[in-house]
C-alpha cells in the first residue's frame, strides 16, 4: 500500500513538474513578445478571466495607458495590438494560479487520507512555500518596470526564472526518488556531473540577464562580435565589475562563452557515461549528448536569426530539459 501511495504522490509531482515547465516556456514567449508588463495591477482572482466586456478591455487599456511602456515604447497602440500582448501575460499568470491549485488541493488530499510517504511532509511544505514565493517574485519583477523605465529589472527576471526553475528541479527529483528509489547510486562521475550542472546554471542565470537587458539583439554574429572574438565595448562600464553585470556587449559575451562551456561539460560528462558497461549510463550519456547539442545549436540560431520567437522558446525549453537530465544524473543516479 505505501508502494502504491508513492507512485500516485510521484505521478502528482510530476504532474506539476510539466505544467512548471509549460509557464516557463510560456514566460519566455511573454518576455519575447514584450507582453510582460501589459497587465498592470495584480488581481489573484479578477485575474482569472480575461477582460470580457467592450467596456472591461477598455479599462484595462486605459490602465496601460498610464504606464511608462505605453507612453515611452508604445505610443498610438491600438486595442487590438494591446489585446494581444495581454493575452500572453494573462496566459502565464493563469497557469500560475492553475499549477498553484494543482500542487495545493491534491496536498491537502494526500495528507488528509495520510497517504504522504514517510519524511516527505517537510519538503512537500517547502516547496508549497517555493511555489507562493515565486508568484510574489513575479509581481516583484513586473512592478520594476511600471515606476519610471520601461523594463523590467534582469536581476528580478533572473530571481524571477530562478526560483521558478529551482522548484522545478526539486519537484523533479523528489518525484524520481519516490518512483526509482533502487536507482539510487547507480552511475560514477558525480563530481562531474556536479561541475555540469553549476555551468549550465551559470549558463541560464545570464541567459535572463541578457533577456532582461535585452542584450540579444546587440550583435548577431557567432563567433564573433563586431568582427571580434571580445567585443569593443565589453570594459565600457565604470567601476570595471559593473560590466559584467550591466554593460550589454559583456553580457552576451559571457553567456556565449557559458553556453560553450556548458557544451563541452555536458557532451563530455555524456561521453563518459556512455563509454561505461551499464545500459542505464549509456542510456543517459546519449541523452545528454543530445540535449545540449540541440541546446547549442538552437543557442546559435537563435542569435543568427535576430532571435525569432520559435527558435528563442525552443533554445529555454532544451536549456530546462538539459537541468533536468543533470539534476536527475546528480542527486538520483550518480555515485557520491
Amino acid at each position: 500500500m505505501m508502494q502504491e501511495n508513492s507512485k500516485t504522490v510521484a505521478c502528482w509531482l510530476l504532474l506539476c513538474c510539466a505544467c512548471i515547465f509549460t509557464i516557463i516556456v510560456v514566460g519566455a514567449v511573454t518576455r519575447l513578445t514584450e507582453s510582460g508588463l501589459s497587465m498592470v495591477e495584480w488581481r489573484v482572482a479578477m485575474d482569472m478571466l480575461p477582460p470580457l466586456t467592450d467596456a472591461a478591455w477598455q479599462s484595462e487599456f486605459d490602465l496601460y495607458k498610464a504606464s511608462p511602456e505605453y507612453q515611452k515604447v508604445n505610443a498610438g497602440m491600438d486595442l487590438a495590438a494591446f489585446k494581444n500582448i495581454y493575452f500572453w501575460e494573462w496566459l502565464h499568470r493563469l497557469l500560475g494560479r492553475v499549477v498553484g491549485l494543482i500542487y495545493a488541493l491534491p496536498l491537502f488530499y494526500f495528507w488528509a487520507t495520510k497517504k504522504i510517504p514517510q519524511g516527505l511532509k517537510p519538503r512537500l511544505l517547502f516547496f508549497l512555500f517555493l511555489g507562493g514565493l515565486q508568484g510574489f517574485f513575479g509581481w516583484f519583477m513586473v512592478k520594476s518596470g511600471l515606476v519610471n523605465e520601461p523594463r523590467v529589472s534582469h536581476f528580478r527576471l533572473a530571481l524571477h526564472l530562478g526560483t521558478a526553475l529551482l522548484l522545478l528541479c526539486l519537484l523533479w527529483g523528489a518525484a524520481l526518488h519516490l518512483l526509482y528509489p533502487e536507482m539510487k547510486k547507480a552511475l560514477p562521475f558525480r563530481k562531474h556531473a556536479m561541475l555540469a550542472l553549476v555551468t549550465v546554471s551559470f549558463t541560464v542565470l545570464y541567459g535572463a540577464f541578457v533577456a532582461g537587458l535585452d542584450a540579444g539583439v546587440i550583435y548577431y554574429t557567432f563567433p564573433l562580435m563586431g568582427g571580434r572574438w571580445v567585443p569593443s565595448e565589453f570594459w565600457h562600464e565604470v567601476p570595471a565589475w559593473r560590466n559584467f553585470l550591466y554593460n550589454h556587449a559583456t553580457v552576451q559575451w559571457l553567456h556565449r562563452v557559458l553556453g560553450v562551456l556548458s557544451f563541452v561539460a555536458v557532451f563530455a560528462l555524456g561521453l563518459r557515461a556512455y563509454w561505461t558497461r551499464a545500459v542505464l549510463a549509456k542510456k543517459i550519456g546519449i541523452t545528454l549528448c543530445g540535449l545540449i547539442f540541440i541546446q547549442l545549436v538552437l543557442g546559435i540560431a537563435t542569435l543568427l536569426s535576430v532571435v525569432a520567437l520559435p527558435l528563442a522558446a525552443a533554445h529555454q525549453a532544451f536549456a530546462v530539459l538539459t537541468l533536468l537530465a543533470l539534476v536527475t544524473y546528480s542527486f538520483v543516479l550518480a555515485k557520491a
